[in-house]
């Protein structure tokens, strides 16, 4: 979600990996579990239903109809720098232009129950992945779905060939910016540190 995103991120890129069935890396099957985890987890520790998400690096905005299936009355907020996304379904779905550097810019609300970042963050440069995350942080009074990989995984699909760090950097950055890790990608924000059990902490 840099800010050179705009132009790759068009029509052909989200029609080869998100619809054609030959290249696709991601179904609507795939989302929609990892929308179930996302809410059970946050809403576990909020101990209410989610009420308001937001997606930054959403892409087409693929989660609301996911979240929405479960959650009908959910709010909504994605961000995503193609400009392609935003002018095709930022209205419908609630997307704005941006970049994940600059997210203090485009007037989002001051807290939210549940953020997701999926399929993005290890796509960006390691200070705009940093400014993104500080952000987040002010803003996740629930939990954060932040889907990193990183250089020890293999992986398959249009994922960075270089610029991935190990899993010991990704650790000890994102509990710096504030954010405790209660596995399988759920992170707790800085308001939820203290809802958390030992053995829940990863």
């Amino acid at each position: 979600m840099s800010k050179n995103s705009s132009d790759r991120y068009d029509r052909a890129y989200f029609d080869r990996w998100y619809r054609d069935p030959k290249t696709r890396v991601k179904s609507g099957t795939s989302i929609r579990r990892k929308a179930a985890l996302a809410l059970s987890v946050a809403e576990y520790y909020l101990e209410r239903p989610v009420r308001s998400v937001l997606d930054a690096g959403c892409g087409e905005g693929n989660w609301l109809s996911a979240l929405r299936s479960l959650r009908p009355k959910i709010r909504y907020t994605g961000v995503d720098a193609s400009r392609y996304a935003v002018e095709r379904f930022g209205k419908k779905r609630n997307i704005r232009l941006g970049t994940f550097a600059a997210l203090e810019e485009i007037g989002l609300s001051d807290s939210y129950d549940l953020i997701v970042c999926s399929d993005t963050l290890f796509y960006l440069p390691l200070e705009e992945l940093k400014l993104g995350l500080q952000s987040l942080a002010h803003r996740a009074a629930g939990v954060a779905f932040l889907e990193l990989y990183t250089e020890e995984d293999s992986l398959i699909g249009d994922f960075p060939k270089e610029g991935l760090q190990t899993s010991a950097y990704y650790r000890r950055l994102l509990k710096s910016q504030g954010f405790l890790s209660v596995g399988s990608h759920c992170y707790l924000g800085p308001q939820l540190h203290g809802s958390a059990m030992q053995m829940e902490m990863v």
